[in-house]
């Protein structure tokens, strides 16, 4: 799908009219969020960002009419842990749930009852789901994060690389299945992480939640082996995040907000 043509679900592409009548039929958007960092020496640091702008349009082509909107992506997040590598641009955590908290009273305003963020950079998520918490306390609407969840344990079944999060076998070959041209292989290197204890694998299921900065653990900011990455597996991990997060989608677009609330309560 060519992403910059016009699109029944791009918000930003639609007469004010256009969506006054379109809120009247669907309430539902989807926010892109993403990055601008550093990802190895042989990827391009907008990976997040192209990539949540990506699925989100894959997904909303996808979705039955009436379609959900897709707002315009967030390219910056929270990526202070990379700052030791030139490319990265990094806002505060306070910074980006505020902008995000401030778009979502006004989606509200506008008459969204339900916003979907699609968060493609894993450590924008506690300031996002921190923001999305304070929407729904004060515009009392659904406000849900998806950060890789609908998707992630499906992923990890397509890979050998413990621990790939960053650049790694999974983000090498999503890049080489859209965009090969942007990837140098010939760069790519294995930079498996290891830790002392399983409860600080970044894919245990059991792991708790810590943080590093990325120069602490990797040299070139890899972290996972790019070297095993293949267009053939890319394909596959978009063909899965597309299609689970399209059935997520249209769950919550399809349930009136009470349903989804829960009426006893």
């Amino acid at each position: 799908m060519d992403m910059t043509t016009r699109h029944s679900f791009l918000w930003e592409q639609k007469t004010w009219p256009e969506i006054e009548a379109y809120l009247k039929t669907v309430d539902t958007v989807i926010l892109p969020t993403g990055a601008i960092e550093q990802h190895g020496p042989h990827l391009p640091v907008d990976i997040d960002f192209y990539d949540a702008k990506y699925m989100a349009y894959q997904v909303a082509h996808a979705c039955n009419e009436p379609k959900p909107l897709v707002l315009p992506a967030i390219p910056f997040g929270v990526s202070y842990h990379h700052d030791s590598f030139k490319g990265t641009l990094s806002v505060t955590n306070n910074a980006l749930s505020r902008f995000v908290y401030d778009l979502g009273m006004s989606l509200a305003k506008n008459g969204v009852k339900k916003i979907i963020i699609l968060n493609g950079h894993g450590d924008n998520a506690p300031t996002l789901s921190y923001a999305a918490q304070m929407i729904n306390r004060d515009a009392k609407i659904f406000v849900c994060v998806d950060t890789g969840e609908t998707s992630d344990v499906d992923l990890y079944e397509l890979i050998d690389t413990p621990n790939d999060i960053h650049a790694g076998e999974i983000e090498t070959s999503t890049t080489l299945a859209l965009r090969p041209d942007m990837v140098q292989m010939d760069k790519a290197v294995n930079e498996t992480l290891t830790f002392g204890s399983k409860f600080l694998d970044y894919d245990n299921e059991r792991g708790v939640k810590w943080y590093a900065h990325t120069h602490k653990l990797s040299e070139s900011g890899v972290m996972g082996d790019a070297t095993k990455a293949t267009a053939e597996k890319g394909q596959k991990m978009w063909d899965i995040m597309i299609q689970n997060m399209v059935r997520f989608v249209e769950s919550i677009k399809n349930t009136p907000l009470e349903e989804l609330y829960q009426k006893r309560y």
